[in-house]
């Protein structure tokens, strides 16, 4: 109660004055705010160019330029080929104007323009299997469409290069438009969270890490709100729940995130209800949230939608799929990093004295500890001088389970460049073909770590630990060890072939772009 108490004060204090943000959201707050157009019954939303709206068009014509581009890269490739000019053919030229119109009401049929919309995190990298799937029947539609309208007779050649231009261009193009879009102002999406309890806030702080969701965390709605958490002092409370419609209207509200208030279900299904008359996306935190992953079925029982959680345990014809996904891609990096392989190790040598690779002993799959390959990147004798350095732990007053030492002076300066590009990973690749790791997979934990693991969090090891994953790609050296260890479990039990390529991709902006270098 007295947590409450003194966030209540702070309510009584906002109430009678505007919302105290930070620079970022003020700037933030005030381009939405801008939007906002009077009418006698007050302020309405919802009437401006939203990031829904800007980035479906952007997308379209993305999709637009691709199609069009990879068709007369097809024409003008074939025809390169084959000897004679440019085609003139009047059908082809018609057939494409056909097509193009045909192929976006496709896409929308796909759902590739509104996922933007429902997820703060999508990607290109998210839908390019619908992309893939859209390309090829698309491609295969073209087809059918000339040969049964006889206005163009494109040859296989010409079909086949159009279709991976297409997939190439569509890709890059989607791609190029979320970048651009994500540097406009319009694409922050002002948003409150109802509940600001451990959850509302637990989330409150990831919004906040996150700058590419695009979000701008306008405050918290909440009628009993906990004392918030170190980072979010200056998050305004903005009103208890049953202000919430009036709340939407006047900050020009985009998205609502339902987190777990202090209401009761039907109180809180109310709520949500009352958000259907206004233009405003809906996010809701499930109950039981640490078991829901990406991976989980929706089925029902007469109305009643059930989620089915995966089984841990992989199959063996999954297990397999996995090992040979691992070691075609670690032989084929092995081969092409060969030369890079060489100018570290003989870079580390003419740096410091010292080994050129730093081993060291990490839990494996199924309780087997294994050596660690790494380039080294601290002095030779650091392990000796950790005791020393343990004030620097990023971790040290969230969740000191994990060391990970910020500005850390054991770091030689060529380690530094190898940490903040990822090179001293490289040497994991032999680790993923000897069968010790995986290119995807839980985070591979030195001894002391992994002995605060415990009970349901050990089923993380019931898959090889992976030179990336999702730790890595949400976070890395930020997410406190806790996070961490449900995060591979999460991992685990939802794992899928077409997952770990995404992981894969989704790698290489984390690692070219890190938040931190704390590693």
């Amino acid at each position: 109660m007295g947590s409450s108490r003194t966030f209540g004060e702070v309510r009584a204090r906002d109430a009678a004055a505007p919302p105290s943000l930070s620079a970022d959201s003020t700037i933030a707050g005030a381009a939405g705010l801008s939007r906002l157009t009077s009418s006698k019954d007050g302020p309405v939303s919802g009437t401006g160019r939203r990031r829904g709206w800007m980035l479906r068009r952007m997308l379209a014509l993305a999709d637009a330029v691709a199609i069009v581009t990879a068709a007369l890269a097809a024409e003008w490739l074939t025809a390169t080929f084959s000897g004679p000019a440019l085609s003139s053919d009047v059908g082809e030229i018609v057939g494409l104007v056909v097509v193009v119109p045909v192929w976006l009401v496709a896409a929308k049929i796909y759902g590739l323009y509104d996922r933007d919309d429902e997820r703060t995190d999508h990607s290109t990298t998210d839908e390019f299997a619908s992309l893939f799937h859209l390309v090829t029947v698309g491609t295969a539609g073209v087809a059918a469409f000339c040969y049964v309208t006889g206005v163009a007779s494109p040859s296989a050649a010409k079909l086949l290069v159009f279709w991976a231009f297409a997939t190439l261009f569509t890709v890059l193009g989607r791609a190029a438009a979320r970048a651009r879009a994500r540097t406009a102002l319009w694409y922050l999406q002002n948003t409150v969270v109802v509940g600001a309890g451990e959850v509302g806030q637990r989330i409150a702080k990831k919004l906040l890490q996150h700058s590419e969701y695009g979000i701008n965390l306008v405050g918290f709605v909440d009628h009993e709100p906990m004392e918030r958490q170190d980072g979010l002092e200056h998050i305004a409370l903005l009103g208890g729940t049953d202000d919430l419609p009036s709340i939407v209207r006047t900050y020009d509200v985009e998205r609502v995130i339902i987190a777990f208030s202090g209401r009761s279900d039907t109180e809180t299904l109310a709520l949500v209800r009352s958000m259907n008359s206004l233009d405003v996306q809906v996010d809701v935190v499930p109950r039981l949230f640490e078991l829901v992953c990406p991976g989980v079925s929706l089925h029902t029982v007469e109305g009643i939608p059930l989620v089915g959680l995966p089984q841990l345990n992989l199959s063996r014809s999954s297990r397999l799929l996995k090992r040979v996904f691992d070691v075609s891609l670690s032989a084929l990096g092995l081969l092409a990093l060969a030369p890079v392989l060489a100018a570290v190790a003989v870079a580390i040598k003419l740096d410091s004295r010292g080994p050129v690779f730093f081993r060291q002993t990490r839990m494996g799959a199924n309780e087997a500890p294994f050596r660690i390959f790494k380039f080294r990147t601290m002095v030779a004798d650091a392990e000796g001088k950790k005791d020393t350095v343990r004030h620097l732990n990023h971790h040290l007053h969230d969740d000191p389970r994990m060391f990970k030492a910020v500005d850390d002076p054991r770091v030689t300066k060529l380690g530094r460049f190898l940490r903040r590009t990822s090179l001293d990973e490289l040497p994991q690749l032999l680790n993923v073909l000897s069968g010790e790791m995986s290119l995807v997979g839980p985070r591979p934990l030195i001894l002391d770590e992994d002995s605060h693991v415990r009970e349901w969090a050990r089923h993380r090891l019931a898959i090889k630990p992976g030179i990336t994953g999702l730790w890595q790609v949400l976070g890395r050296s930020d997410i406190p060890f806790g996070e961490m260890v449900q995060l591979d479990y999460l991992y685990v039990s939802a794992w899928s072939l077409g997952g770990d390529i995404k992981l894969l991709v989704k790698t290489i902006p984390s690692v070219l772009f890190p938040r931190t270098a704390t590693r």
